[in-house]
């Protein structure tokens, strides 16, 4: 489960009451909402929430990288609460359902030195691709 209301509580963040919905929206494992998805859900817990609040408070999150954006293929841009936690997504190539996934062994080392073409690799983001359980059968 995704820690993003104790990181935003131990930096000192003000959780509004709008901020702290946005956040606990966000919380959990698996969760990559679309900007539209966490307002939907934010209006359940707070009615009064406006789509410019939860827009705000996404970019807000970003700028500070407690939360991540994740951009699928022209698709909506998604919001992943696990900032800090290593980790690659696989995505359904036909509905967009996107999961964390925790692969063995370090792909920052995978790539050659050769293939760094003198490069100082940082970091690294792999994508997997495929159907779901719902979209393959």
């Amino acid at each position: 489960m995704s820690d993003l209301l104790e990181r935003l509580r131990e930096r000192g963040w003000r959780l509004t009451a709008q901020r702290r919905v946005v956040a606990e929206v966000l919380d959990g494992d698996h969760v990559h909402y679309t900007a539209d998805e966490v307002h939907a859900r934010a209006v359940e817990r707070l009615p009064e929430i406006s789509r410019a609040t939860v827009y705000n408070t996404l970019g807000e999150l970003v700028s500070i990288g407690e939360v991540v954006e994740v951009s699928t293929d022209g698709r909506a841009k998604r919001y992943d609460p696990n900032a800090h936690h290593a980790h690659q997504h696989l995505i359904c190539s036909r509905c967009g359902t996107i999961r964390d996934v925790h692969p063995l062994g370090d792909p920052l080392s995978d790539l050659p030195d050769a293939e760094r073409f003198g490069f100082v690799v940082s970091q690294v983001e792999v994508t997997y691709r495929g159907l779901c359980p719902g979209c393959h059968s």
